[in-house]
């Protein structure tokens, strides 16, 4: 991406109208400690101001380098971020489902992993609620999720793809990774193999195709990748249309 300072602005400034139209606040998001959520912290602050945006770090069975991530995005752009430990929430939950003896533990490896975005998704709204009563104004959720995700349906339904405002979901991981080098995200986070934080695995090793590979196919008619990629790919975003979605019944009158 060539104009990267263009893009930037125009973001910002996407973010700066949206709240004015609208009579916004603040912003509360989720900070996992990767690039994605680093750079969509980085530019509501440019657009917002750091005093009001909170970031949230949820730990749930999490990695203490995704903390120290989190922590260092947020003393480099000088937002307030807050902790809520879903451990315990998650635990007991799961523990309950468990007692039901309904399945074993194999049946519930995606549903354990799929609960977790979906209870931070309540946190954050949660946090938006509280901090719009506190504060006597309204703060709203950004969406953290990149084109290349969304183009596979690489999110939890019902989780991170619940938001108020999107400002990555036209952008590749590629210009992503570009915009954070732009407005500052240290290197150590923007150059992070990207990772759910949840299954102990890399986006790519989920999906089993690389984020450059699903860029190409977003943005070529015919696209530089295998055969076999490319049918992955297709694969995975007819899959996961669905998503996008919800099937509604009209009458017929």
């Amino acid at each position: 991406m060539n104009n990267i300072e263009k893009v930037t602005n125009e973001i910002i400034a996407f973010i700066r109208n949206y709240y004015q139209e609208n009579h916004l606040k603040g912003a509360v998001i989720g900070i996992s400690g990767g690039k994605d959520s680093a750079v969509v912290a980085g530019l509501f602050t440019k657009a917002l101001g750091s005093e009001n945006v909170v970031g949230i770090w949820m730990p749930c069975h999490s990695k203490d380098e995704d903390y120290a991530n989190a922590k260092l995005i947020a003393d480099h752009f000088n937002f307030e971020l807050k902790e809520f430990d879903l451990t315990n929430l998650y635990d007991n939950y799961v523990a309950q489902i468990k007692g039901c003896n309904i399945v074993n533990d194999d049946n519930l490896i995606d549903a354990n992993i799929n609960i977790k975005p979906r209870l931070r998704m309540s946190t954050l709204y949660y946090y938006a609620a509280m901090l719009s009563s506190l504060n006597k104004g309204v703060y709203i959720v950004p969406g953290t999720s990149n084109k290349c995700e969304l183009y596979v349906g690489y999110f939890t339904k019902g989780g991170d793809n619940i938001s108020d405002i999107q400002v990555l979901a036209d952008l590749t991981v590629d210009e992503v990774i570009s915009i954070g080098k732009y407005i500052g995200v240290p290197d150590k986070v923007i150059h992070k193999a990207p990772d759910d934080g949840l299954s102990g695995k890399t986006d790519e090793e989920k999906l089993g195709v690389k984020y450059s590979e699903i860029a190409e196919v977003i943005n070529s008619d015919n696209p530089n990748v295998s055969k076999e990629v490319h049918e992955k790919i297709k694969k995975l975003h007819l899959g996961n249309l669905h998503k996008f979605n919800i099937a509604t019944y009209r009458k017929n009158e």
